[in-house]
């Protein structure tokens, strides 16, 4: 059995609302196991035999059914979580600092993006590519103005990436 993580996007933020319990209920209904959620921005852990590939599309199915929307999600393994944990290169203790941890579909989306955030030149939010992630670490209450805020809320990217903070990700693992 494999532990997995669903991180879904956009969740509890734009219109699109689902509570934890509703989530686990259909999770579990999916026959997940030991399945269990975490704050509201549509976080979900469980242990399944099932691939990736084969999870994946059946849960964002399930919840574009269930709660009506287009739903997309990042489904990776607890293992992958811990590793971006254990990765992250910048002083997470920093209390000025917010210390985020950005999932791309794919090594193509993050390289993207770190080549973003270094043209930019911009010392203000500093930017690190991970394992299958990039790491982002904005001044606390500027997550949304820096100039790397503003290349992540590009279109483009809205469906190829979604971030959580680094303290919600110790939570998911804890």
């Amino acid at each position: 059995m494999t532990e997995w993580v669903a991180l879904l996007r956009g969740v509890n933020v734009g219109g699109i609302s689902i509570r934890s319990v509703d989530l686990r209920e259909l999770l579990t209904r999916m026959g997940l196991e030991d399945v269990r959620t975490f704050l509201a921005s549509g976080n979900a852990a469980f242990r399944s035999a099932r691939s990736h590939e084969d999870l994946k599309p059946a849960i964002e199915a399930a919840l574009g059914e269930r709660f009506g929307y287009d739903a997309w999600i990042v489904l990776v393994g607890r293992s992958d979580i811990e590793a971006a944990i254990a990765s992250f290169p910048f002083d997470a203790d920093d209390g000025t600092r917010q210390p985020w941890v950005i999932f791309c579909v794919d090594d193509a989306t993050r390289d993207e993006l770190t080549d973003a955030a270094a043209s930019l030149k911009s010392h203000a939010d500093p930017v690190a590519p991970g394992p299958g992630v990039v790491y982002w670490c904005p001044a606390k209450g500027s997550s949304t103005d820096t100039p790397f805020a503003k290349v992540i809320a590009r279109t483009t990217y809205k469906a190829r990436t979604t971030n959580r903070n680094l303290r919600t990700l110790q939570k998911i693992v804890a």
